[in-house]
């Protein structure tokens, strides 16, 4: 997947004026979020959840080392094999071997935001090997040649008819809008695809130290297919996906599937536990995890750890307002929305995606459903002071904030000055109270009005709260 972070502003405005994907943004709004809270109030026990998952993973985070040599252990007693990728190049080596080894021109694939992180599929087809993509929103997105802008519906920038029209012009039949034929179509088309693959590649949300066993979570049957179909089974995941326990996995299931559908529970829970014993009924003849660093080790100790605690749940971009009003592939990269805003610097560059982190309201909505409590807003500051330390921000807003420092550290000119613009504001918005064009403010009246402020500071005001309150102390 090519890079358009650099691009986000033309990208968002090009995003606001597409009236097709704005119908298919309404979906979300009007879906996800309800049914969240929804589900969300029918467990009392829901924030102890949420403070127990974070506690779990920053216990995880400091003790990765031992858990991921444990799990290594025990996908080798299990007769699996580990196989350890510094960056993107590493894993799409590794991968491309396993499939050279086992002969394979076509493979299956589930669902996995990290094969798009590092273009697996587009590095397979160079080498001889079709990839099939069998998640219904990941079949739609190849079929048209597009990119996912969701974690956990990648086509959700789409809408029936569009639907209908790729698969009127890739599967050569009649065009229907009906949903449920449209599904059977899939099927039919995906079936041979299952039987014919040597090899099938599935992401994890969760690798079990104790056991060495992968667990994928999904919706539709197609990830069980894809990996107990094909003769060898290949995981791709990342190395903070790792947890202790099985009981430790539940307690994140508990919280993945009501932050992310508004679900109790998703419909398939899928352990992988090495390749096919004696007296298993179906099953891969090999078993492969592909464990994939990228950056992620670097942010260990450093301020962007929390980052590492995401589970992938999609709740932050779901309740996001930018990315509600401009979708994912504004973003320009694999991950979109909040956690993306933190997440895509770091593995890209914040030379190249420093736009993200600015892309924000700061209404802090996505720390707020964030399972495990990611504290995105602080991370995504964090972002904004690397940009302005290494002056890759405008200069204006350089300048802007400079003078604005300069103020700041004389309080008795800053409150001059605030008392007069607050004076001079509130008479420019007139009896109306709005100011309908502002010259530092264009960003902002360009789309809507600005509410002049009363004429007087908030320090003024809480200067007079205090004396009011003093004297009914004493009255």
């Amino acid at each position: 997947m090519q890079i358009h972070s650099p691009e986000f502003k033309q990208r968002a405005g090009d995003a606001l004026d597409n009236a097709n994907l704005q119908r298919a943004l309404g979906n979300l709004r009007d879906g996800f979020p309800q049914k969240r809270a929804a589900a969300v109030a029918r467990m009392p026990e829901f924030e102890q959840l949420r403070n127990e998952g974070r506690d779990l993973k920053n216990h995880i985070l400091a003790n990765l080392d031992f858990y991921l040599e444990q799990f290594e252990d025990n996908v080798i007693k299990q007769g699996g094999q580990v196989h350890w990728a510094r960056d993107g190049e590493e894993a799409r080596r590794a991968i491309l071997e396993i499939c050279r080894n086992a002969g394979a021109k076509t493979v299956t694939k589930g669902k996995s935001m990290v094969s798009e992180e590092i273009n697996l599929n587009d590095y397979l087809e160079a080498n001889g090997v079709k990839p099939v993509e069998t998640d219904l929103g990941e079949y739609i997105l190849q079929l048209r040649e597009d990119h996912p802008s969701h974690i956990i519906a990648p086509a959700i920038h789409l809408n029936l008819d569009d639907v209908s029209d790729i698969f009127h012009k890739k599967h050569n039949r009649p065009r229907s809008e009906d949903p449920a034929e449209l599904m059977q179509e899939a099927r039919e088309m995906l079936r041979k695809q299952f039987v014919a693959a040597d090899v099938g590649i599935t992401g994890a949300n969760f690798c079990v130290a104790e056991t060495g066993s992968t667990i994928i979570v999904t919706n539709e049957g197609n990830g069980d297919l894809t990996q107990t179909l094909p003769r060898v089974h290949v995981v791709i995941t990342t190395i903070e996906k790792v947890v202790p326990t099985l009981e430790d996995m539940t307690l994140f299931l508990r919280l993945l599937a009501r932050s992310a559908t508004g679900q109790e529970f998703t419909v398939y829970n899928t352990l992988s536990s090495g390749p096919r014993r004696p007296e298993d009924q179906d099953g891969p003849e090999e078993f492969h995890v592909v464990l994939l660093d990228n950056g992620r080790s670097e942010m260990i100790g450093s301020e962007f750890q929390e980052m590492l605690r995401c589970i992938r749940c999609s709740a932050c971009m779901n309740h996001c307002p930018v990315y509600g009003a401009i979708g994912g592939h504004a973003y320009g990269w694999v991950y979109p929305g909040p956690m993306g805003s933190v997440l895509t610097p770091k593995l890209i560059g914040v030379d190249k995606a420093g736009h993200l982190p600015n892309a924000s309201t700061f209404c802090g909505k996505c720390e707020s459903v964030c399972p495990v409590k990611i504290p995105l807003p602080k991370l995504m500051r964090h972002w904004r002071e690397r940009e302005f330390e290494r002056h890759l921000s405008p200069k204006g807003f350089r300048f802007g904030l400079g003078t604005w420092a300069w103020f700041a550290r004389r309080p008795g000119l800053y409150r001059w000055v605030s008392r007069s613009s607050s004076w001079f504001l509130k008479r420019l918005g007139g009896k109306q109270g709005r100011i309908r064009s502002l010259p530092l403010g264009k960003g902002w009246t360009a789309w809507r009005d600005m509410p002049a402020p009363q004429g007087s500071t908030f320090m003024d005001q809480w200067k007079r709260h205090q004396q009011t309150q003093q004297q009914k102390n004493k009255g």
